[in-house]
């Protein structure tokens, strides 16, 4: 199934019976690969497609009126990528590839009636929207109450958590798909200051990084100590 990654995310957390993951299966989709950088929407833009990223990992991001980037969230595959475009037309920030990624693009009139006759793949697409009002909930917190050193700590448990969730990483290890500025624009911080944070959690052995690769050699540490 080209959507099946979809379908395992929605599963975590909504039941849907198997002819309903039928439908899914009907859905007529366009696959895209995309670049590293590639903008798949700009903020003002109005999709008429539903985007669902197969592989790979994009972020969202806006900017500011003096050329500042904020990144609000991390996509990971089987993300729904512009659920809210569903019910409001504009896209009200940007969503740019991270990485070589395949995105499955979808009719959001196909969408809007498959929701309409199939009752609890609606609820999914729901409670994945929730999922998602969560994560902006802590990134918010995360941002404005957090010292630097916990906001890139609390970041790389959250990846860890969603990787392993999704079945793409074993919750111990992954390959960080961000660089240290893209890091600091999602926590509000400099590259400089991200550094000086990975070399800390790293000092005081919550975390072991070669290049990319990021571990953990004591999970629990690690939460505790970031407020995970």
């Amino acid at each position: 199934m080209a959507l099946q990654c979809m379908l395992d995310r929605l599963l975590v957390h909504s039941p849907i019976p198997d002819e309903d993951h039928r439908s899914l299966e009907s859905l007529p989709i366009d696959e895209r690969l995309f670049e590293p950088g590639s903008f798949i929407i700009r903020e003002g833009d109005f999709p008429r497609e539903i985007l669902i990223l197969m592989s790979g990992f994009c972020i969202r991001h806006k900017i500011s009126k003096d050329g500042y980037r904020q990144i609000v969230g991390v996509n990971i595959a089987g993300d729904i990528v512009n659920l809210h475009n569903l019910c409001l037309d504009e896209s009200d920030h940007n969503v740019q590839m991270l990485t070589r990624s395949i995105v499955a693009a979808v009719s959001k009139d196909e969408v809007r009636f498959l929701l309409h006759r199939r009752g609890a793949i609606g609820a999914a697409f729901l409670a994945a929207s929730l999922v998602d009002s969560s994560i902006y909930r802590e990134w918010i917190l995360n941002n404005g109450r957090r010292d630097s050193r916990t906001r890139i700590g609390h970041l790389l448990c959250e990846l860890a958590v969603r990787l392993e969730v999704s079945g793409i990483g074993s919750g111990q290890a992954y390959d960080l798909p961000m660089t240290q500025e893209q890091l600091g624009d999602a926590v509000g911080i400099t590259a400089v200051h991200v550094n000086r944070s990975l070399k800390s959690l790293a000092r005081d052995g919550l975390i072991n990084q070669v290049g990319r690769r990021i571990s953990f050699p004591n999970w629990n540490r690690l939460k505790d100590a970031v407020g995970f």
